[in-house]
């Protein structure tokens, strides 16, 4: 589907692109009324889940869009800012897949289940799927997958903020269980000081063992 997408006034000195809701509206115009945006955070982590949300927004515009970006141009301020308006006037699905799912089933498949999962949360009546860069098997519905989704639909950007901040708050507690390896600053992305932890005391029953095997390979140690 090709859709010309607006773009929306800046602020002064403000680089960032807003998502619109241009996809949205070209599937309404073809009879898609509950339109997902599906997005998930956690991919690329060493350790923690891989967690995913899909929004479905209300048709009418609302004061508080022009205040979402992509939530890796957001500070964590502006991302726990955002996520109050979504759960309040949106519907949310939320699911995660912990680190033995990505071990057994592959990173990929693992990320399409908690996404499949966060549809499913959101009910029945759902009758498109905006997807960052993947589709879901077993869906009759539309899927439309568009590459850096959380820059260009505001339904998956939305997504994006509400399954960051979840799982962020998910490694902070795991911080508490875990702290060797700072996971309250690196949320299980594999920093430096997170590698130098792993080599000191070794892996964590959440670390994802599949990604240590490929850092070992590459002559880390995460003994």
């Amino acid at each position: 589907m090709s859709v010309a997408i607006p773009s929306r006034p800046r602020r002064p000195g403000d680089r960032r692109r807003h998502p619109t809701l241009a996809y949205e509206r070209e599937l309404r115009r073809s009879g898609k009324r509950r339109i997902a945006g599906i997005d998930e955070v956690g991919r690329g982590a060493l350790a923690g889940p891989v967690a995913a949300a899909a929004v479905v927004l209300p048709e009418q515009p609302l004061d508080w869009y022009d205040r979402v970006y992509d939530s890796k141009d957001m500070t964590a301020a502006a991302r726990e800012e955002m996520v109050g308006p979504i759960l309040r006037d949106a519907a949310v699905g939320f699911a995660m897949v912990s680190a033995d799912c990505v071990d057994s089933d592959g990173i990929i498949p693992a990320t399409k289940r908690a996404m499949t999962q966060a549809v499913r949360a959101l009910g029945p009546g759902i009758d498109a799927l905006l997807i960052d860069a993947l589709t879901l098997p077993g869906h009759r519905m539309r899927q439309v997958p568009l590459i850096e989704g959380d820059k260009r639909s505001l339904s998956i950007a939305c997504a994006a903020i509400v399954a960051k901040v979840t799982r962020d708050k998910v490694m902070s507690r795991l911080d508490e269980q875990y702290p060797a390896y700072s996971f309250d600053q690196n949320k299980g992305y594999g920093t430096e000081a997170h590698r130098e932890a792993l080599g000191r005391v070794g892996p964590s029953a959440v670390h994802r063992r599949t990604f240590l095997s490929k850092l070992a390979e590459e002559g880390v140690d995460t003994s």
